[in-house]
């Protein structure tokens, strides 16, 4: 029983960690990536559609961002989005595709980016940490139905707090690394 919930935990644990990553990558470090614009909503014929279901992405230079609409009546619907979201970017149509070229980074706006890369990471590790304690009250709740001895929930737990231990240093490491990848020139 113990073992299953802390399995469970684990992986969902990865998966707090893994959503982290993803939220970090969203933030652009005047490199251009085609996951600072794929989430982006889209009006498409009366609903809202990711950017990355309508068009197909490259990067041709480093700071330069080429979006391919599958369907090029919806141009003017993705140049609008794009308009419209915080990046603060000014899309260029060429008529087939759009062009979004990356400004260089202010080390104003490259602090900003730190500050709110560690909201997300703080974000992440609160989850975590939910995940840990519903994981804890489940293998309470077998202790106390008489499934669990005493010293299998405290091992048990001691398992839980090392596996919420190594979620939270990846946490901490993949913001490391995204700090040093904003900081840097």
């Amino acid at each position: 029983m113990a073992s299953m919930v802390i399995d469970d935990t684990k992986d969902r644990m990865a998966r707090a960690v893994n959503r982290a990553r993803t939220e970090f990558g969203t933030i652009r470090t005047g490199r251009a990536a085609p996951a600072l614009v794929e989430k982006i909503p889209v009006e498409y014929y009366g609903s809202d559609v990711p950017l990355q279901q309508l068009a197909g992405f490259s990067v041709p230079e480093a700071r330069m961002l080429v979006i391919s609409p599958f369907d090029k009546g919806s141009m003017g619907a993705i140049e609008k989005a794009i308009r419209q979201s915080d990046l603060g970017l000014n899309p260029s149509n060429d008529g087939n595709n759009i062009r979004l070229t990356f400004p260089p980074l202010t080390a104003e706006r490259r602090k900003e980016y730190v500050r709110i890369v560690k909201g997300m990471a703080e974000d992440g590790r609160i989850a975590v940490r939910n995940l840990r304690r519903s994981g804890r009250q489940e293998l309470e709740s077998f202790q106390k139905d008489g499934d669990l001895s005493e010293d299998e929930l405290s091992r048990a737990e001691k398992e839980l707090d090392k596996v919420t231990h190594a979620a939270e240093a990846e946490i901490d490491a993949a913001l490391a690394h995204k700090e040093q990848e904003l900081l840097e020139d």
